[in-house]
């Protein structure tokens, strides 16, 4: 009730222990406080907060609109409903190194269990589009640097996410996540791979657990669980799974009402009233207010 019964250093530690090489562990997405405990009861690792969908979620494009204050707010929103770790994409760390320090401790004061800060330069863009753009090595390992410099629990991890390898190849991906290492990531996040050998080159080129992106429309197939753990991949995300299922569904309801001015042909794919009430732990609330509210509350003197 109200908040998750497990603390952030303790959700923290335990990320710590699940990431290893070879685990595949499932963090879905979640855009949304309502979906974390509905992603804990099915029985998954970690939730995954993306910031494309942050931004989409307030209608903009994923190219760093979206602020550290907004991305912070949500995150801890998410964090704080479920017992599993969150781990929360930080862009670019938003600005130069002294402010990529303030964003680690701010996502810390919301009780996430760890970010990632990636190496495009700014505005950016949706690692799976062409285009892109990134720093040069030694600006991309300062923001590394900068993030594990500032935190103040040593638990909290530290991700860095390249994109060099649609820029300039899968050698310079695997240079330049050794060298992100190097400068104190805990995890590498290397975006768009092309097939299950490159992700097992940079499982091979560094000792720290791997990040594996399984995003709908993008430039990596949608590789199961088993082969992931099999080229050693410690994480896999599903950035924007639930979201782009919720939209759908909403649509589809939308022209249904349209179509049939009512809603009652889509009723019954929606959640119930019922299993919504669970999700959001309605009975403890009842419970807890008809213990606190048990007297009669004596009438203002005249």
């Amino acid at each position: 009730m109200l908040y998750a019964s497990t603390t952030p250093e303790q959700k923290r530690r335990h990320l710590r222990s699940i990431l290893t090489p070879g685990a595949a562990r499932q963090f879905p997405g979640t855009f949304t406080p309502l979906s974390a405990p509905l992603i804990e009861e099915k029985g998954f690792d970690g939730l995954y907060i993306s910031g494309a969908v942050l931004a989409n979620e307030l209608g903009l494009p994923d190219i760093g609109l979206t602020t550290l204050t907004e991305v912070a707010a949500r995150a801890g929103q998410i964090a704080r409903v479920s017992n599993l770790p969150a781990i929360v994409d930080a862009d670019t760390g938003f600005g130069e190194p002294m402010n990529v320090a303030r964003t680690v401790q701010e996502l810390e004061n919301a009780g996430l269990a760890g970010c990632h800060i990636e190496d495009q330069i700014n505005p950016k863009r949706c690692g799976h589009l062409d285009g892109k753009s990134v720093v040069d090595i030694d600006t991309a390992a300062k923001r590394i640097r900068a993030a594990a410099d500032a935190r103040r629990d040593e638990n909290f991890l530290i991700m860095a996410r390249t994109d060099v390898r649609a820029v300039e190849g899968l050698d310079a991906a695997a240079d330049r996540a050794k060298a992100l290492v190097d400068a104190g990531a805990d995890a590498i996040f290397p975006e768009a791979m092309a097939d299950l050998r490159e992700f097992e080159t940079i499982c091979r080129a560094v000792d720290v657990p791997v990040l594996a992106n399984m995003t709908e429309f993008g430039k990596s197939e949608l590789f199961t669980r088993d082969q992931l753990a099999d080229a050693g991949v410690a994480m896999i995300i599903y950035p924007v799974t639930s979201l782009r299922t919720a939209m759908g569904a909403v649509e589809r309801t939308l022209d249904v009402i349209r179509d049939e001015g009512t809603q009652q042909p889509a009723v019954e794919t929606m959640m119930t009233r019922a299993r919504l009430y669970e999700l959001v732990d309605y009975e403890s609330y009842n419970s807890f207010d008809t213990g606190i509210f048990n007297f009669d509350v004596p009438s203002r003197p005249r």
